[in-house]
């Protein structure tokens, strides 16, 4: 089995950019099912309900967020959707879910979104949360979009969930990493799969502004980047049987 996962998407252009090119990668790789992280797919940042029909009619069969998740208020009405993710570990009284259990026929596949709490939002355990939802999951195709900032936080949860999990994959920091892995000869990893939005950016974001921001520490106004894009991702392959992940594969398309 062959999963596409799908890194942060930036605005109108990283969800164009999917709709016109992610059908025939899916076919040119032979993916089974595909994973979108679209915290940030709706222009200004967080995911909004058309936002989320794009991604959708791109190619995702499931749709995962971070630290953006309910920026849109007006919108909160999307994670009403099973495939529709936001961390597992935000508060219970929050909407929607933060882990889907996806159904291919041949296998079942499970999709778990936590988020970092180093340097982010003060949440449950992320740990804690992730020893949670496995007990009451029944498959070993498990798969967990790790949204955090620190890559410490990151790797140490890669070898935590070492053996447990198929795969654990970073978002939020937009930057592609290059320690692609199968810990402990079972779950792949990756610190960051990256971004996908104008390559010509700081982060998908409009160079001006970002340079403006960090250089004379004024209110400045982020605006999406035009532009050329790109899509990171990761390619996991894996067996059915025992969820063992077999290869892990950084891509980055132009």
């Amino acid at each position: 089995m062959k999963l596409l996962f799908i890194g942060d998407v930036v605005g109108e252009n990283g969800c164009r950019f999917l709709m016109e090119r992610l059908p025939g990668i899916r076919r040119e790789l032979g993916a089974d099912m595909t994973v979108i992280n679209g915290e940030n797919s709706a222009n200004g940042n967080g995911i909004t309900a058309y936002s989320a029909k794009q991604l959708f009619r791109a190619g995702a069969d499931i749709i995962t967020t971070g630290n953006h998740a309910f920026q849109r208020r007006t919108d909160l009405h999307i994670f009403d959707d099973p495939r529709i993710l936001r961390p597992a570990n935000y508060p219970s009284a929050c909407p929607g879910q933060g882990v889907a259990v996806h159904d291919m026929g041949s296998c079942t596949v499970a999709v778990i979104n936590l988020q970092g709490v180093l340097f982010l939002e003060s949440l449950d355990n992320p740990f804690d949360t992730a020893d949670r939802l496995l007990k009451t999951l029944h498959t070993p195709l498990i798969f967990v979009d790790f949204h955090a900032e620190a890559t410490s936080e990151k790797k140490a949860m890669g070898y935590y969930l070492a053996g447990r999990v198929t795969a654990v994959l970073g978002t939020h920091t937009h930057v592609q990493t290059a320690d692609p892995c199968i810990l402990e000869g079972h779950t792949g990893y990756l610190t960051d799969v990256g971004m996908t939005g104008a390559e010509d950016s700081v982060l998908g974001v409009d160079k001006t502004s970002a340079i403006d921001r960090m250089h004379l520490h004024v209110p400045v106004r982020f605006r999406e980047a035009e532009g050329a894009c790109m899509m990171q991702a990761a390619l996991v392959e894996c067996e059915k049987k025992y969820g063992k992940c077999t290869k892990i594969t950084p891509l980055i398309i132009r």
